[in-house]
């Protein structure tokens, strides 16, 4: 049985909703890492063959895949009218934004994110529990 004080700050859970709004597909340039198997459910999506999804949509960065973005915005490729066009099929790593590590790391670095990401402590927010957080975290 883990001790009161080695659970995380967060161990009440945190507030988000994901109010689907782009936010967090657009701005500063990154990185979106993307599986092979990730490549095969989005190329199948869009009906084409991986190498053209490969040619089309993607860039290799120290040996990894990434999805391109928009060169001038540094929005992903795939964000369209904010809205992700691949949602079901989007990366990992979009699906399990905000729960990254460097995200939940403190409560100073939580109300950081909120800046950029309308879902974090919205007014229509559900408490996410610490059990979901910590499920999404180990998939990072």
């Amino acid at each position: 049985m883990k001790k009161e004080n080695s659970l995380p700050w967060y161990k009440d859970g945190l507030p988000f909703n994901c109010t689907q709004c782009g936010a967090c597909c657009t701005g500063s340039p990154g990185y979106v890492w993307i599986t092979d198997e990730e490549i095969i459910a989005m190329a199948n999506f869009l009906n084409i063959t991986l190498e053209e999804f490969i040619k089309k949509y993607t860039r290799s960065v120290y040996g990894r895949r990434a999805l391109l973005e928009d060169r001038k915005s540094y929005d992903c490729i795939f964000l369209k009218d904010n809205t992700c066009t691949l949602y079901t099929y989007r990366p990992s790593q979009c699906k399990t934004y905000p729960w990254w590590p460097e995200i939940v790391e403190s409560k100073e670095a939580w109300q950081e994110e909120a800046k950029r990401c309308e879902g974090i402590n919205h007014r229509d927010s559900r408490t996410v529990p610490l059990e979901e957080i910590q499920q999404q975290l180990s998939l990072n």
